[in-house]
């Protein structure tokens, strides 16, 4: 096996991003902390090709050196908003026909690998704050909740970590 070469890899650029098709997903960040995890969620939903992000409350917003560090030029590529209150955005997604899934642990939640998008809708995915997850009024406002199985000693994962399995599970089933 040969390493391939950047040259090789037959990447986008900004532009031809802007107007690829993309994952009918938007992923709500709400209450993140690290800069470093909202860029690692940049790089990984330009990795996607996921539709949207949306940051909310303390959440920080582009251009941030600590953001770009992780996101590493993703920030540019990656549609993004910010609102202040996160209920309302998910108020907005759900009026809006959107499927609205916080990923949380929480009393009946999907456990993911029982979750199959469905194609031609579009879903948003709630990810919360490193210490407290979703607030429960934004848990409250989503339509369901999906949760990553964990089978070790910890039952919480780093939420870039978490934003990867889930937009990764997403992209395998609607980008076919």
């Amino acid at each position: 096996m040969r390493k391939l070469k950047v040259t090789e890899l037959n990447r986008l650029s900004v532009e031809e991003f802007k107007q690829s098709d993309k994952i009918p997903l938007t992923i709500v960040l709400d209450n993140i902390r690290s800069m470093y995890n909202v860029g690692s969620v940049f790089r990984t939903a330009d990795a996607f090709r996921i539709h949207k992000i949306v940051l909310c409350g303390i959440t920080a917003v582009p251009p941030m050196i600590e953001i770009h560090k992780t996101a590493l030029g993703a920030e540019d590529s990656v549609d993004w908003e910010y609102y202040e209150d996160a209920v309302k955005v998910i108020e907005d997604l759900n009026q809006s026909g959107c499927i609205t899934l916080a990923v949380e642990q929480v009393e009946q939640s999907i456990q993911l690998q029982n979750w199959q998008p469905q194609p031609h809708r579009h879903y948003a995915l709630v990810l919360g704050n490193e210490v407290k997850g979703v607030q429960q009024e934004v848990v409250n406002a989503c339509q369901a909740s999906l949760e990553i199985p964990q089978f070790g000693t910890k039952h919480s994962l780093n939420v870039s970590n978490t934003a990867a399995i889930v937009m990764w599970e997403f992209a395998r089933h609607l980008m076919q």
